[in-house]
C-alpha cells in the first residue's frame, strides 16, 4: 500500500503545487481526501486530471456553518491538513491553523503560498514565473543576450513548492512522534525556488559564475554542456563536462582533440560551439543517438512528452512522464487508481 499507508490526509481543494503536493502524498500510500468546492467549480480543473489522482473527493460548502463543521470534523481524525488558500482566507472561513490545532493537537497543517504567510507580498497574486523572477533563479535562465526563459512551471510551482511541502509535511509527521504535537508547515514557492539556488550561490562567490545568461558552464554558456539542432530540426543534449566524456564527444562527432581550442578557457567556447554545431547539423537527431548509444559521451535526443512514454528505457522501468517515484523495496507506491471510501 505504499510507505505512507495508514496516513489521512485533508486536501482543500486548490490549484498547481498542492494538488501535486498531495498527488505524490497518494502515490506513496496516503488516504488523501479532496474537499472539493460545493458548486463544483474548480479553475482549470482539467489540467489537475492528473495532479488528482489517488484520492476519494467530497463536495462541502466551507461558507457554510454546517460545511465547516464537517471539514473540522474530518480534521479531527486526520494526520495532515492541505490548503493553498492566500493568506488569511482559511481564517477567514474559520478553518485557520489556531482552530484546526485546538481540535486536533497533533494535526500537521500544511500551507502552500507563493509568498509565503507574511512579509509585504503575502497577499499579492502572482504565479510561477513571478515568484521565480524574485529569487533570482529566472535571471539564470536563457541564452545569451536574450531575455529570461520561464522553465514551464516546473521549477517554482513543482520542485520550489509542492515537493518542499511534502518535504516539510513529513519532516513535521517525523517530530510528531517525537513531541506528541503537530504544526504548521508555511511552504512558500519563493524559499523553495530560493533555496535551490544553494550550488549557484556558492559558484558565485567563488567567481566561477559570471551574472549574464547563457555564458556559464550550467546554463548553455558552455559548449559541451547544451542542446543543438539536428538535420531534422530536432535537438540533442550534450553534457560532457568530465575529460573522458568530452573525449567521447569528441570522437563521436570525428573531432581531432589536438586540433581544438583549451575547452577550460571560456573565451574559446564560441569556437568550439560553432564547431559542435556544424557537426550535429550534419545528421538527424536520432542517427546521433544511435551514434552516441553506449558511449561515454553523455549526449541523448531531446524528446517530446509523447516520445518520452515509448523509449526503451522507461519502457523497461515501467516509468515515464507523470509515474509515481521514488520507488521502494518493500512498499512500492501505489499506481494511479481509485480509492474507494
Amino acid at each position: 500500500m505504499g510507505p505512507l499507508d495508514g496516513l489521512r490526509v485533508v486536501e482543500l481543494a486548490a490549484i498547481g503545487p498542492a494538488p501535486f503536493a498531495c498527488m505524490v502524498l497518494a502515490d506513496l500510500g496516503a488516504d488523501v481526501l479532496r474537499v472539493d468546492r460545493a458548486d463544483g467549480r474548480r479553475s482549470f480543473a482539467a489540467w489537475h486530471t492528473v495532479l488528482d489522482r489517488g484520492r476519494r473527493s467530497v463536495a462541502l460548502d466551507l461558507k457554510d456553518p454546517a460545511g465547516r463543521e464537517e471539514l473540522l470534523a474530518l480534521t479531527d481524525g486526520a494526520d495532515v491538513l492541505v490548503e493553498g488558500f492566500r493568506p488569511g482566507v482559511a481564517e477567514r472561513l474559520g478553518l485557520g491553523p489556531e482552530v484546526c490545532l485546538e481540535r486536533n493537537p497533533r494535526l500537521v497543517y500544511g500551507r502552500m503560498t507563493g509568498w509565503g504567510q507574511d512579509g509585504p507580498l503575502a497577499r499579492t497574486p502572482g504565479h510561477d514565473i513571478n515568484y521565480l523572477a524574485l529569487t533570482g533563479a529566472l535571471d539564470a535562465i536563457g541564452e545569451a543576450d536574450g531575455a529570461p526563459v520561464p522553465p514551464v512551471n516546473l521549477l517554482g510551482d513543482f520542485a520550489g513548492g509542492g515537493m518542499f511541502l511534502v518535504a516539510g509535511v513529513l519532516a513535521a509527521v517525523i517530530e510528531r512522534e517525537r513531541s506528541g504535537r503537530g504544526q504548521v508547515v508555511d511552504a512558500a514557492i519563493v524559499d523553495g525556488a530560493g533555496a535551490m539556488l544553494g550550488m549557484l550561490v556558492a559558484m558565485l562567490a567563488a567567481g566561477e559564475w559570471r551574472p549574464a545568461r547563457g555564458v556559464n558552464l550550467l546554463d548553455g554558456g558552455a559548449p559541451f554542456y547544451g542542446c543543438y539542432p539536428c538535420a531534422d530540426g530536432r535537438y540533442v543534449a550534450v553534457g560532457a563536462l568530465e575529460e573522458r566524456f568530452y573525449a567521447a564527444l569528441l570522437d563521436g562527432l570525428e573531432l581531432d582533440p589536438a586540433a581544438l581550442p583549451d575547452r577550460d578557457c571560456p573565451a574559446h567556447w564560441p569556437k568550439l560551439r560553432a564547431l559542435f554545431a556544424e557537426r550535429f547539423a550534419r545528421r538527424d537527431r536520432d542517427a546521433w543517438a544511435a551514434r552516441f548509444e553506449g558511449t561515454e559521451a553523455c549526449v541523448t535526443p531531446v524528446l517530446t512528452v509523447h516520445e518520452a512514454a515509448q523509449h526503451p528505457h522507461h519502457l523497461a522501468r515501467k516509468s515515464g512522464p507523470a509515474t509515481p517515484a521514488p520507488r521502494f523495496s518493500r512498499t512500492p507506491p501505489r499506481v494511479d487508481r481509485e480509492r474507494r471510501p
